[in-house]
């Protein structure tokens, strides 16, 4: 049972940019023949969409038991303190304030986010730093589900 369920998807810009990708090999290569310029184009439009699709498929769940952030599972017991973050703290933290021993689950296209504290340096890591759409929403369910 998951009690929070968000994807950290790109954004709809990023599948134009794909698509520009194909649309600018397919002319680069377009002296080489139309065989090869479209084949150029649907090679760029799909590696940068798969490309695209790996990067967004990062996911935040909360179960009763962990925190699952993309592949890596935190029990619930070594989570800490919350705290949200706005836009302008965010990038504070995602810069010049991060720790380089943090568990970082970072996308850039995503403004605010939440950093949770580890209790006793929970596998070396002073605390976790989650980009989210929903901060709120996320330190609540988390609030909810340690009880």
């Amino acid at each position: 049972m998951h009690l929070y369920e968000e994807r950290l998807t790109v954004p709809r810009t990023w599948w134009l940019l794909a698509a520009l990708t194909g649309v600018a090999l397919g002319l680069v290569l377009l002296p080489f023949g139309p065989l090869v310029a479209a084949a150029a184009l649907a090679g760029g439009v799909t590696t940068v969409s798969l490309l695209g699709h790996a990067y967004g498929s990062a996911r935040i769940v909360v179960t009763p038991g962990a925190l699952v952030l993309g592949g890596r599972r935190i029990p619930l017991g070594a989570l800490g303190a919350t705290e949200i973050l706005d836009e302008r703290e965010a990038f504070a933290w995602r810069t010049w304030k991060a720790n380089p021993y943090a568990m970082l689950l970072i996308r850039g296209y995503v403004r605010t986010a939440l950093r949770i504290e580890l209790r006793n340096d929970y596998e070396g890591a002073p605390y976790v730093y989650v980009s989210t759409r929903q901060p709120m929403n996320l330190a609540v369910v988390l609030a909810f589900a340690r009880g």
